[in-house]
C-alpha cells in the first residue's frame, strides 16, 4: 500500500537511501525496469498537468515489464494497492518510473513502483507516488501453471520490502472483510437523509460510457491493457466528480482494487461512475467496468473507488456540496464510502505516528486491529533488516548489537539454541510465561485474545532510576515505583522458505486499562523475537527492542560494557526453552497420536459401514 510503514523507520530509510546506493555501487536489481517520459500537451488535462490516467498506463506498463523479466513468461495485473498522489506533474517536466519485484509467491508476485518527477530547468526532483501491484503468470499453452523462482534480496532496502511484502499480502486478503465488519457491527452511522434537503441528488452525478477495445489498447498478449482500463475508469470518475462540484476536481487517492477477469480486443467496455459520498472537503466516486461482446452477458472486469478534492487558488481543499444517495443501493454505497474513509484514516494514523508524539501508543479497537497488527509485524521486520548493526559485546556466543538512528537507539540480543525453531516459537509466544525466565517482567497478564495471531497483555516491570553516581537502582530500592505496559503481541509463522518465525510487540492504549496510581505507564515502540531455523534442528533467536526512555535504562550498562545483564537473561531464556522442549515435544506427539487413532477409528467405521452397505 503506498502507505508509510512505521513512520520513523521508513523516514530513516528514505534519508539513508542515497548512502545505500553509494554502498551498492553499480549493482542493479535484475528485475528492475526504468521508464522516463517527458510530459507533452497530449498527455495533459485542462490545467496543463499530466492526466492521472496516462500516468497509470505508464506505471502499469513498467511494472508489467518488471514482472515478466522475473517470470520469463507473460504476466497480467491482478490488483493494485492504494495509490496516494502527493504532487501533480506539469507539461515539460519528466516522469521517472522505477519498478522491481519485491517478492514472488508461487504464481504471483508483488511489484513495487516508485514515481518521481524531474524539472529539467531547475534540476529539482520530488516524489509523486509509490504503489504496489500484484501480477500473476499466465498458464502455458499446455495449461500448466508457471511456478516463480524466489527473489533473493541483496540489499537492506530489498530485504525490508521482501519481508514486509508478506504482511501486505495478508492485508489484501482481508481488505473486503474489514469493510463488511465495520458495516455489520454498527461502527458506521446510518445516513440522515432528513438533514440533506439542499443536497445534490447522487443520480445527477451518474456517468455511463462505452469504449471499444481496439488493437492499440491491447498489450502484447492481446488482452486489454490494465493501465488502459484504469485510464478509462479515471476519465468517467472525473466527469462524475465534476458534476457534483461544478469545477475541475483533483484526484488524490485510488483505493485498493482487483481485476476480476480479462478483456480482449473486440470487447465493448461499459463504464459506470457515480459519486458515492461527499465528505466535506473530499468526495468518493465509485466506478464499475464491465466487458461484453455483441452476444452474451456482461462480465464484471473491475471496480474502483477514487477520492477527489477541489482546490482553490491557494491549493486549499474547498467545501463540497452534500450528496443525497439513492434508496437501497445508493445508501449502501454511501455507508461503504464512510467505512473506506475510516480505514484510510486508521492506516494513516497508525503508520504515521512519530516518536516526538506522546503518547506513542495508538488506541486499540476491533476496527483498526488488522492495521495495528500489520504495522506491528512490519516495524519489527524493518528493524531486523537494517544493515548497520554494531556488535557491542559478546559472552559465550550470546551477542549484543546496537543500532543508532538519529534520535533513537535500538539493540539486538542474539544466540543459537538447541531447540527446534517451531518449538521455540510456540514457547516464546506464550508471553504469560515470560516472568518465569525474564527478571524484567514481574507479571504478564493476558487481557484479551483477539484471534489466533494477536493478543493483548498488561505487563508490569520494575522501574530503573539513576543514583547520583549514575548507576541504576532497581524498584526494590525505590519504594512503590513500577512501570506497566499495554502490549499488542502479534505472532506469525514463516511465509516461505528462509523466513523466520516472528513475535512482534508494541504499545497500544485501551480505555478499559487507563494509567493507574502507583504505576508509570511505559511505551514500547517496537520489540520482539525473530526465530530462524538453522542446521541440526537448532534455531537462531534474536530479540529486538527500539529503546524508549522507559526501556533504555535496563540495557544502558550492558551497552557501555559495565554489566552483562543481557547475557544472564538470555541464559535464563535458553534454560526455559531447553527444559520445556521435551515436555512440548511429548505433548505434540500425544496430540498426533490421538489424531492418528481417531483417523484409524474413523477409517474402520467407514469400512464397516461400506461393508454393511454392500451386503444390503
Amino acid at each position: 500500500m503506498s502507505s508509510r510503514l512505521s513512520g520513523d523507520l521508513e523516514r530513516d530509510e528514505v534519508e539513508d537511501e542515497e548512502e545505500e546506493e553509494e554502498e551498492e555501487g553499480e549493482r542493479v536489481n535484475p528485475t528492475e525496469v526504468r521508464m522516463s517520459q517527458i510530459v507533452m500537451p497530449c498527455h495533459s488535462n485542462h490545467r496543463q498537468e499530466l492526466s492521472v490516467g496516462q500516468l497509470l498506463k505508464w506505471m502499469d506498463s513498467t511494472a508489467c515489464l518488471s514482472a515478466e523479466r522475473h517470470a520469463g513468461s507473460p504476466c497480467v495485473t491482478a490488483s493494485m494497492d492504494d495509490i496516494h498522489f502527493d504532487h501533480t506533474i506539469s507539461v515539460g517536466q519528466v516522469v521517472n518510473i522505477k519498478a522491481k519485484v519485491n517478492r514472488a509467491f508461487n504464481t504471483s508476485m508483488e511489484v513495487g513502483i516508485q514515481v518521481n518527477c524531474e524539472d529539467l530547468f531547475s534540476d529539482r526532483h520530488w516524489r509523486v507516488c509509490n504503489a504496489c501491484a500484484t501480477f500473476v503468470t499466465q498458464r502455458t499453452n499446455a495449461g500448466k501453471k508457471v511456478v516463480l523462482k524466489p527473489i533473493v534480496p541483496q540489499t537492506q532496502k530489498e530485504q525490508v520490502e521482501y519481508s514486509v511484502a508478506a504482511e501486505r499480502r495478508r492485508v489484501r486478503m482481508v481488505h473486503d472483510d474489514i469493510i463488511k465488519d465495520l458495516l455489520s457491527n454498527g461502527f458506521i452511522q446510518q445516513a440522515d437523509n432528513s438533514a440533506v434537503g439542499n443536497a445534490v441528488a447522487a443520480v445527477k452525478t451518474k456517468v455511463e460510457s462505452v469504449e471499444l477495445v481496439l488493437p492499440p489498447h491491447a498489450n502484447h498478449q492481446l488482452n486489454t491493457f490494465g493501465g488502459q482500463i484504469m485510464a478509462w475508469m479515471v476519465n468517467v470518475a472525473m466527469i462524475a466528480a465534476s458534476r457534483l462540484c461544478q469545477a475541475h476536481p483533483t484526484l488524490r487517492t485510488i483505493d485498493m482494487f482487483k481485476f476480476r477477469g480479462p478483456s480482449q480486443v473486440g470487447d465493448r467496455l461499459l463504464l459506470r461512475a457515480i459519486v458515492n459520498n461527499a465528505l466535506k472537503n473530499s468526495m468518493e466516486v465509485g466506478v464499475r467496468a464491465e466487458a461484453y461482446q455483441e452476444e452474451g452477458p456482461n462480465r464484471h472486469i473491475n471496480s474502483a473507488f477514487m477520492t477527489f478534492e477541489v482546490l482553490d487558488d491557494h491549493r486549499t481543499p474547498c467545501t463540497l456540496p452534500r450528496i443525497r444517495p439513492e434508496p437501497l443501493e445508493g445508501e449502501r454505497r454511501f455507508q461503504e464510502a464512510i467505512a473506506r474513509k475510516k480505514i484510510r484514516l486508521d492506516r494513516k494514523y497508525i503508520i504515521s505516528r512519530t516518536q516526538a508524539e506522546v503518547p506513542r501508543s495508538v488506541p486499540w479497537d476491533p476496527r483498526n486491529q488488522v492495521y495495528l497488527s500489520y504495522n506491528n509485524v512490519s516495524a519489527l521486520k524493518m528493524l531486523a533488516a537494517r544493515n548497520k548493526w554494531r556488535l557491542s559485546s559478546e559472552k559465550d556466543k550470546v551477542r549484543l548489537y546496537t543500532l543508532e538512528q538519529k534520535s533513537t537507539l535500538s539493540f539486538r540480543v542474539e544466540a543459537e539454541v538447541d531447540v527446534p525453531a517451531h518449538t521455540a516459537f510456540r514457547l516464546l509466544a506464550e508471553l504469560s510465561n515470560r516472568p518465569s525466565w525474564d527478571t524484567h517482567y514481574l507479571s504478564c497478564e493476558l487481557i484479551h485474545r483477539v484471534d489466533d495471531e494477536d493478543f493483548l497483555y498488561r505487563v508490569v516491570t520494575p522501574s530503573v532510576h539513576r543514583r547520583s553516581a549514575g548507576s541504576p537502582s532497581s524498584a526494590s530500592q525505590v519504594e512503590g515505583i513500577l512501570h506497566d505496559f499495554i502490549l499488542l503481541a502479534s505472532k506469525r509463522n514463516p511465509c516461505g522458505s528462509g523466513d523466520p518465525y516472528v513475535i512482534a510487540l508494541r504499545s497500544v492504549s485501551l480505555p478499559t486499562y487507563p494509567p493507574t496510581e502507583g504505576y508509570n505507564r511505559g511505551e514500547v515502540l517496537c520489540a520482539g523475537f525473530t526465530i530462524l531455523e538453522t542446521e541440526n534442528n537448532m534455531s537462531l533467536i534474536s530479540y529486538y527492542n527500539q529503546a524508549s526512555p522507559e526501556v533504555l535504562p535496563y540495557i544502558s550498562n550492558d551497552i557501555a560494557g559495565l554489566s552483562s545483564t543481557f547475557y544472564h537473561t538470555f541464559c535464563s531464556c535458553r534454560q526455559y526453552l531447553t527444559e520445556n522442549k521435551l515436555q512440548f515435544t511429548s505433548e505434540e506427539q500425544r496430540g498426533q497420536s490421538q489424531v492418528t487413532d481417531t483417523d484409524t477409528d474413523r477409517t474402520t467405521r467407514d469400512s464397516e459401514t461400506d461393508s454393511v452397505s454392500l451386503q444390503l
